[in-house]
């Protein structure tokens, strides 16, 4: 079977998605001063969709700060290093190997664990076009474009940040 066919208990009304494929080498990336990200797929929902990118972070590199999704879940892959993760109030660091899947309206962060580089897989479900915030992410960092546009995104991109004591008390402690 290929990939584009259907299979007979499929009805005419149903569509299935397309498989993807993201060769390393055609892959974009996006960089800032301390971490670079590799996209690798941006599916709309309608189409059962996913958004996966891959970032690797610097050792003692900044992630996210605390921030919570209204439509998806986000899931985490640890593919080699540390990650310092907020989930709720609880800070634990997901090591090589790890897998952590964070629900909507939960509050989250990460970064690379103290004095550890971190290489993590990056999973939303349902997709929504994130890779525009993630573009943006990196000219914020870069000096490119202006902080408020983040803000301005958060409905767009489902991404809403929150303040949290736990992780701010986290960075503090491996400064």
């Amino acid at each position: 079977m290929t990939m584009n066919e259907t299979t007979p208990a499929e009805s005419a009304t149903h569509t299935v998605p397309a498989a993807v494929l993201t060769r390393r080498a055609t892959a974009e990336t996006c960089a800032d001063p301390s971490s670079v990200m590799t996209l690798l797929a941006d599916s709309h929902p309608a189409a059962g969709g996913f958004t996966s990118y891959r970032s690797t972070f610097a050792r003692g590199a900044a992630g996210a700060p605390a921030h919570f999704h209204t439509r998806a879940s986000e899931l985490f892959f640890v593919i080699s290093g540390a990650l310092q993760v907020l989930v709720g109030e609880e800070v634990t660091v997901l090591s090589e190997g790890d897998f952590l899947a964070v629900p909507p309206h939960t509050p989250h962060a990460f970064a690379a664990a103290p004095g550890c580089e971190a290489d993590v897989l990056f999973v939303f479900t349902p997709g929504m076009d994130r890779f525009d915030y993630l573009r943006l992410l990196g000219r914020v960092m870069r000096g490119e474009a202006d902080p408020k546009e983040i803000a301005e995104s958060s409905e767009r991109f489902d991404n809403h940040y929150v303040d949290s004591p736990a992780w701010r008390a986290a960075l503090e402690a491996s400064a």
